[in-house]
Protein backbone atom coordinates (compact mmCIF):
# COMPACT_ATOMS: atom_id res chain seq x y z
CA UNK A 1 0.00 0.00 0.00
CA UNK A 2 1.42 3.06 -1.36
CA UNK A 3 1.50 6.83 -2.41
CA UNK A 4 4.52 6.13 -4.45
CA UNK A 5 3.07 6.95 -8.16
CA UNK A 6 0.71 9.85 -6.82
CA UNK A 7 3.05 12.74 -8.15
CA UNK A 8 3.62 10.37 -11.59
CA UNK A 9 -0.08 10.01 -12.14
CA UNK A 10 -0.89 13.57 -11.84
CA UNK A 11 2.09 14.07 -14.00
CA UNK A 12 0.98 12.01 -16.89
CA UNK A 13 -3.04 13.27 -16.67
CA UNK A 14 -1.30 16.85 -17.23
CA UNK A 15 0.92 15.62 -20.53
CA UNK A 16 -1.99 13.81 -21.81
CA UNK A 17 -4.24 16.29 -21.53
CA UNK A 18 -1.71 19.15 -22.61
CA UNK A 19 -0.48 17.23 -25.78
CA UNK A 20 -4.21 16.01 -26.52
CA UNK A 21 -4.97 17.93 -29.87
CA UNK A 22 -8.63 18.47 -29.36
CA UNK A 23 -8.37 19.13 -25.81
CA UNK A 24 -5.26 21.64 -27.06
CA UNK A 25 -8.15 23.03 -29.85
CA UNK A 26 -10.55 24.09 -26.85
CA UNK A 27 -8.27 25.07 -24.17
CA UNK A 28 -4.82 26.34 -26.26
CA UNK A 29 -3.28 24.89 -23.13
CA UNK A 30 -5.39 26.48 -20.35
CA UNK A 31 -4.64 23.42 -18.28
CA UNK A 32 -3.84 23.90 -14.94
CA UNK A 33 -2.70 22.44 -11.47
CA UNK A 34 -2.55 25.84 -9.39
CA UNK A 35 -5.45 28.16 -10.94
CA UNK A 36 -3.51 31.81 -11.43
CA UNK A 37 -4.91 34.55 -10.74
CA UNK A 38 -5.91 35.76 -14.03
CA UNK A 39 -7.09 32.74 -15.64
CA UNK A 40 -9.10 32.66 -18.82
CA UNK A 41 -12.57 32.34 -19.14
CA UNK A 42 -13.03 28.37 -19.91
CA UNK A 43 -9.71 26.35 -18.52
CA UNK A 44 -9.11 22.95 -16.87
CA UNK A 45 -7.90 22.50 -13.19
CA UNK A 46 -6.60 18.86 -12.15
CA UNK A 47 -7.86 18.97 -8.47
CA UNK A 48 -8.50 17.03 -5.11
CA UNK A 49 -7.53 14.11 -4.93
CA UNK A 50 -8.65 10.38 -2.70
CA UNK A 51 -6.18 8.09 -2.59
CA UNK A 52 -6.35 4.46 -0.50
CA UNK A 53 -3.87 1.96 -0.50
CA UNK A 54 -4.31 -1.37 -1.92
CA UNK A 55 -1.93 -4.79 -1.59
CA UNK A 56 -2.25 -8.12 -3.34
CA UNK A 57 0.04 -10.94 -4.00
CA UNK A 58 0.74 -9.05 -7.04
CA UNK A 59 2.40 -5.63 -5.19
CA UNK A 60 1.50 -2.50 -3.40
CA UNK A 61 -0.55 -0.32 -5.11
CA UNK A 62 -3.31 2.51 -4.63
CA UNK A 63 -6.69 3.45 -5.73
CA UNK A 64 -6.59 7.20 -6.92
CA UNK A 65 -9.98 8.94 -6.68
CA UNK A 66 -9.63 12.41 -8.74
CA UNK A 67 -11.07 15.23 -9.82
CA UNK A 68 -10.76 17.25 -12.99
CA UNK A 69 -12.99 20.30 -13.38
CA UNK A 70 -13.15 22.01 -16.40
CA UNK A 71 -14.24 26.03 -15.36
CA UNK A 72 -15.92 28.57 -16.99
CA UNK A 73 -17.41 32.31 -16.58
CA UNK A 74 -18.73 31.76 -20.01
CA UNK A 75 -22.71 32.02 -20.49
CA UNK A 76 -24.19 27.95 -20.66
CA UNK A 77 -22.61 25.09 -20.28
CA UNK A 78 -22.13 23.93 -24.03
CA UNK A 79 -18.44 25.47 -23.97
CA UNK A 80 -17.74 23.14 -20.53
CA UNK A 81 -19.39 20.17 -21.59
CA UNK A 82 -17.93 19.86 -25.10
CA UNK A 83 -14.35 20.03 -23.14
CA UNK A 84 -15.61 18.08 -20.29
CA UNK A 85 -16.23 15.34 -23.33
CA UNK A 86 -12.68 15.98 -24.62
CA UNK A 87 -10.93 15.42 -21.18
CA UNK A 88 -12.81 12.26 -21.07
CA UNK A 89 -12.13 10.96 -24.26
CA UNK A 90 -7.98 11.96 -23.64
CA UNK A 91 -8.15 9.88 -20.22
CA UNK A 92 -10.08 6.87 -21.83
CA UNK A 93 -7.19 4.86 -22.22
CA UNK A 94 -5.01 3.22 -19.70
CA UNK A 95 -1.69 3.96 -22.59
CA UNK A 96 -0.48 6.81 -20.05
CA UNK A 97 2.89 5.64 -18.76
CA UNK A 98 3.73 6.98 -14.90
CA UNK A 99 7.28 7.67 -14.05
CA UNK A 100 7.40 5.74 -11.11
CA UNK A 101 5.00 2.58 -11.05
CA UNK A 102 2.59 1.73 -13.39
CA UNK A 103 -1.07 2.87 -14.36
CA UNK A 104 -3.28 -0.90 -14.18
CA UNK A 105 -6.78 1.29 -14.58
CA UNK A 106 -8.30 4.82 -15.56
CA UNK A 107 -11.84 4.86 -15.42
CA UNK A 108 -14.65 7.42 -15.42
CA UNK A 109 -16.53 7.53 -12.27
CA UNK A 110 -19.17 10.47 -12.23
CA UNK A 111 -19.78 14.23 -13.44
CA UNK A 112 -21.61 16.74 -11.90
CA UNK A 113 -22.00 20.02 -13.19
CA UNK A 114 -23.06 23.37 -10.67
CA UNK A 115 -22.78 27.08 -11.06
CA UNK A 116 -21.33 28.60 -8.21
CA UNK A 117 -22.59 32.42 -8.06
CA UNK A 118 -20.62 33.64 -5.86
CA UNK A 119 -17.47 33.19 -8.50
CA UNK A 120 -19.62 33.45 -11.13
CA UNK A 121 -18.37 30.19 -12.98
CA UNK A 122 -19.82 27.54 -13.99
CA UNK A 123 -17.86 23.86 -13.78
CA UNK A 124 -18.33 20.49 -14.40
CA UNK A 125 -16.26 18.43 -12.26
CA UNK A 126 -15.02 14.86 -13.84
CA UNK A 127 -14.30 12.15 -11.01
CA UNK A 128 -11.89 9.62 -12.47
CA UNK A 129 -10.95 6.27 -10.18
CA UNK A 130 -7.24 5.30 -11.08
CA UNK A 131 -5.31 2.17 -9.90
CA UNK A 132 -1.84 1.81 -9.52
CA UNK A 133 1.02 -0.43 -9.01
CA UNK A 134 4.34 0.56 -7.51
CA UNK A 135 7.11 -1.03 -9.41
CA UNK A 136 9.46 0.85 -7.47
CA UNK A 137 9.41 -1.22 -4.37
Amino acid sequence: MTYAAGESLQTAIFGRLIGDPVVDALLAGAVFDDVPTDAPDLFVAIGPEKTRGVADSGGHGAVHQLQISVVTRREGYLAAKTVAVAVSDALSSTDLTLARGRLVSLRFVRAEARRDKTEGTRRIDLIFRARTDDTGL
